[in-house]
């Protein structure tokens, strides 16, 4: 570690246009810190600091920050028909969008088809209903997924949801080498926190191992793993489980790549990891920079990563849906505006700001267009991209880095206990069928409740300042009828597809499930084609793994 390398990273680095100039015409530097070697080793514990884009890559991952390559403004998005979204994406990507990122309804998220019982009266619902490839065509029509990456949030049926967008860029022409983007496929925290799993622990894993081999080797820009804390926080924990128990369920995918016999420097880099960015402006900032550091140290000194990218923890952040208020919702405006320069300022890769109105409903297209112009603001007008790491070296941010630190190591240890070979994945799958990590979530959920109707902690319009003069706003809702109509599509193609194939598709899926050591991710690739849809795929699954019941806790 030294600024020498760093200054000769940073020289030989590409780097953006531009200007980092203040607003005055004052010229900023690329980063701030001792001005030599000897002097850093002045400071006390300056290691554990250090430079950008050197271990253990506490200032961030590339030694030109943003100046390099600003983080990709990506917008969540999804509702009605993959038509009606396909319409929402092209407009995120005519305004500025780097990239896109797909929320599902609450069927798809489930692995059932739009026309189940079950599925009444949520099609189109909270996200777009996917069906079938066919639909996933419609979803990216005029959209080259050969050159935009493409963020899917889904777990529980992530694989195979996978597999129709693979058979959606091959039918526009592109080959799985030429796609990049991340699947979320984080099971782990659908136990811990959201709830949306199809199967018991043991056979997920199985899949998330599958895909990993599957794109390791076929589709090596894709990261097939977004390990995801947003649920975790959302639902109730505080900055230091959030940042614990997703790192800790990231080892556990580390673990499992290992186990396959997958080489760490290869599968290593196609782990990402999605965070929330909550209000509190200088806790997420030191929660972000501390994720970095622990990753890195654990990646190369527990699991023995050698390459600086198998180090790298790279995440995308998303303003915290918790923090938004249906009282005076354009204050929502503002709380989104400062979580999100606290993901700037802790270095996030990827960012999303959620819209003013999504408390109430799916975001209008005004809402969106503001959520957007956020981070273009920031970007833009207020020079937070102009050095890398600002605030490196505040004792305030980097004591609570410290702090946050400390915190996380110390719940690895709770987890590690609770296993019985000293592995994350045992002390992990232990703390789900004991309830162990829903009930520290509920307890911290609790605690803060409380301090709310206290009012010793304070939401302004909610229990601070609730005089106002606001007016009703438009919300977006969805009618009826995108249920009738993707029922009937889903009806005429299954009348219109080669059923005879579709059936001996999923016969071989079957087969490679019952199996040991077979790769799904082909055989359910060969189903897709066929037009298979997302409910007889998961359905042949639920047959051969079965399905799970949360344990009761009391």
């Amino acid at each position: 570690m030294s600024r020498e390398r760093w200054q000769a990273a940073y020289e030989a680095a590409r780097k953006t246009d531009r200007d980092t100039t203040t607003i005055s015409g004052e010229p900023t530097e690329p980063v701030y810190g001792p001005a030599s070697d000897a002097e850093a080793a002045a400071y006390p514990g300056f290691e554990r600091i250090g430079w950008p884009g050197q271990f253990p890559f506490t200032r961030g991952l590339y030694p030109t920050g943003y100046r390099g390559r600003p983080w990709t403004i990506r917008q969540f998005a999804g509702f009605g028909s993959a038509a009606d979204t396909n319409e929402r994406f092209r407009a995120i990507l005519a305004a500025g969008g780097g990239g896109l990122s797909v929320a599902f309804d609450m069927p798809t998220l489930m692995g059932r088809d739009s026309d189940e019982p079950r599925s009444l009266g949520e099609v189109g619902h909270c996200g777009v209903a996917i069906d079938s490839a066919a639909d996933m065509d419609v979803l990216f029509r005029d959209i080259p997924l050969g050159e935009v990456t493409t963020s899917m949030t889904i777990s529980g049926p992530a694989v195979p949801v996978f597999c129709m967008y693979v058979v959606a860029a091959e039918r526009q022409g592109y080959s799985p080498a030429q796609l990049n983007g991340t699947l979320q496929t984080d099971i782990f925290k659908e136990y811990i926190a959201q709830k949306e799993w199809l199967f018991p622990p043991e056979p997920h894993l199985r899949l998330i191992g599958d895909l990993m081999e599957y794109c390791a080797r076929e589709v090596p820009a894709y990261k097939p793993l977004s390990v995801s804390g947003y649920h975790i926080r959302e639902a109730g924990a505080t900055a230091a489980q959030e940042l614990a128990y997703t790192l800790a369920d990231g080892f556990g995918y580390v673990e499992l790549g290992l186990s396959r016999g997958l080489d760490i420097d290869v599968f290593a880099p196609g782990l990402s990891f999605f965070f929330d960015a909550h209000i509190d402006f200088f806790e997420e900032i030191a929660k972000f920079r501390a994720a970095r550091r622990i990753w890195a140290r654990w990646l190369r000194d527990v699991y023995g990563a050698k390459t600086e990218k198998a180090q790298w923890l790279r995440f995308h952040t998303q303003t915290a849906g918790v923090s938004l208020t249906a009282q005076q919702p354009e204050n929502n405006i503002v709380r989104t505006a400062l979580e999100a320069l606290s993901a700037v300022l802790g270095g996030t890769n990827s960012l999303h700001t959620n819209a003013l109105d999504e408390v109430l409903a799916l975001p209008s297209a005004k809402a969106a267009e503001i959520a957007v112009r956020t981070q273009q603001v920031i970007l833009e007008e207020t020079g937070a991209a102009n050095v890398a790491d600002p605030l490196g070296g505040s004792w305030y941010v980097e004591a609570l880095t410290d702090r946050i630190e400390a915190q996380a190591e110390e719940i690895f240890q709770r987890i590690k206990d609770l296993g019985h070979d000293g592995t994350i994945t045992a002390g992990l799958l232990r703390g789900i069928d004991e309830g162990y990590f829903t009930g520290e979530i509920a307890e911290a959920s609790f605690r803060y409740q409380q301090a709310v109707e206290k009012g010793d902690k304070r939401i302004v319009g909610v229990n601070a300042h609730t005089e106002s003069i606001e007016e009703p706003l438009e919300i977006l809702r969805i009618s009826h009828e995108v249920e009738l109509a993707q029922n009937r599509d889903l009806a005429g193609r299954r009348q219109r597809r080669d059923n005879a194939a579709v059936d001996a598709a999923l016969a071989e899926l079957k087969h490679g499930a019952e199996a040991e050591g077979v790769n799904l991710i082909p055989p359910m690739l060969d189903a897709v084609r066929a037009e298979a849809t997302l409910g007889e795929i998961c359905g042949v699954l639920k047959d051969v793994f079965g399905t799970y019941t949360e344990p009761a806790r009391f």
